[in-house]
């Protein structure tokens, strides 16, 4: 049977794997650090209120699927069999699709601000 756990317990697992992934994980700190400071640039350069929201919901989507990418490399294991290799390389093409759709806004969301200056 499965075992029912708290709201507040189930948060404290949620911020213990974000720990873990920010200390054990360079791909996970270097997409966060990117992350800042494309908001930071973004509140600097005056961004509207449904830019930000863009930014936000894509720097997200990273993070997310870097998480996702992690759990997945630990599922597979550190044998490289084929079929893990396959499962590994797929998490991380997600990983890699979102991150060139995140360049993409970024260049369509900055250029015209940094024109403008």
């Amino acid at each position: 049977m499965i075992k029912k756990h708290s709201l507040l317990k189930s948060f404290g697992y949620a911020f213990e794997g974000l720990k873990t992934a920010f200390k054990n994980e360079a791909n996970f700190r270097i997409q966060l650090a990117i992350a800042v400071i494309v908001l930071s640039l973004s509140v600097f350069l005056k961004f509207s209120a449904l830019e930000m929201i863009i930014l936000i919901t894509v720097a997200g989507l990273i993070l997310i699927l870097e998480l996702i990418n992690t759990a997945i490399e630990i599922l597979a294991g550190e044998e490289i069999t084929p079929k893990a290799k396959t499962i590994k390389d797929i998490s991380a093409a997600a990983v890699v699709i979102a991150v060139i759709l995140s360049v993409i806004v970024g260049l369509l969301l900055f250029i015209p601000k940094i024109w403008e200056i």
